[in-house]
């Protein structure tokens, strides 16, 4: 299959461009490289040995969203393009909205004037809020607290509606925990433009000596040591999660939502402490006061992805941080 990408340069979809080409997908990605690196091409094609196409572009423009459906064939489209850091949602919410909703109306509108109709979207476990219960599985109710989740709620709805109104439609809403790691060969991990906004790269950044210390949003939270608990899931399972998806929406029509995480969470302390174990150095940290929007504890009821797609999260805490270590040090040399 011709697979579009967009935001295929990024953290998450460069690693799911590697697991699409090595099951024989043909992979074109759609990136404007505002948190993502043009060099992530180079280095995914250096794992696949096989060249990958490349589209320059906003998905907003939805003119050169459809020409690229068109010119490129395109059988199907993982969207991943869209800003994705609580924190910085709170403060330029209509920057959010604009990039994440207009953003997915604009690739719509383009699938719409094309045979192309089946759609894997990127979404995110924040859509639940602070969780009535744990864990979290897919019938748990929507009630996002930050501008992000609601962006990525919002974009669900949406999707909804357009699996009502045709049958045609394909479409799988793959509902993310928290991606870490890196691949096996330290060429692709997470390495954002600017100060990290996520854990696991913020903490590599410490270990390595780039940044002086991590800030540590709150230890009075309702958890075994106060620090909140999330639910870690290695991005190559995760990438491995849409190759599965993908395979599901072949067999079935209208709109299908998954959880894709391991089941079990740790603190923001134990993974420094993991951290510091694969990577040997210490990792200073502070503690600052809670951030806006986010909740003490959220962790994936992972049964029905298992059932359902036959996928199942195989990396441990271990094989995070050593992949995440390894990929620091390649890009820090």
């Amino acid at each position: 299959m011709n697979i579009l990408l967009t935001g295929g340069a990024g953290y998450i979809g460069s690693h799911t461009a590697v697991a699409l080409s090595a099951v024989g997908h043909r992979v074109v990605i759609l990136d404007n490289f505002c948190n993502s690196q043009p060099d992530a091409v180079q280095r995914i094609q250096q794992i696949t040995g096989q060249l990958v196409t490349v589209v320059r572009g906003d998905i907003r423009d939805t003119a050169l969203v459809n020409h690229t459906l068109q010119y490129h064939a395109i059988d199907a489209v993982i969207h991943f393009a869209g800003l994705k850091a609580v924190g910085e949602s709170v403060k330029i919410p209509i920057d959010y909205y604009a990039n994440n909703v207009q953003g997915t109306i604009s690739l719509l509108q383009a699938m719409q004037r094309t045979p192309c109709r089946s759609l894997v979207f990127s979404s995110s476990a924040t859509v639940y809020g602070d969780p009535q219960y744990l864990p979290i599985d897919e019938q748990h109710p929507t009630a996002a607290t930050n501008a992000y989740g609601r962006t990525k709620l919002h974009i669900e709805q949406i999707l909804g509606d357009v699996a009502l109104s045709d049958p045609i439609w394909r479409l799988a809403v793959l509902r993310y925990f928290n991606p870490v790691g890196a691949h096996s060969s330290g060429l692709i991990g997470e390495n954002p433009n600017g100060i990290p906004n996520n854990l696991m790269p913020f903490v590599a950044q410490v270990a390595v000596g780039k940044l002086r210390e991590l800030s540590v949003y709150g230890k009075d939270y309702n958890t075994p040591d106060g620090t909140g608990v999330r639910d870690y899931i290695h991005v190559m399972d995760l990438a491995e999660g849409h190759v599965a998806a993908l395979n599901y929406l072949n067999q079935h029509a209208g709109i299908h939502t998954f959880n894709l995480g391991t089941g079990r969470g740790y603190s923001v302390l134990e993974m420094v402490a993991a951290f510091e174990a694969a990577s040997g150095r210490s990792v200073p940290y502070k503690i600052a006061p809670r951030r806006a929007g986010d909740i003490a504890s959220s962790y994936a009821s992972v049964e029905f992805a298992a059932k359902a797609l036959g996928w199942t999260a195989k990396h441990d805490l271990n094989q995070m941080c050593d992949s995440s270590w390894k990929f620091q040090q390649s890009v820090t040399v």
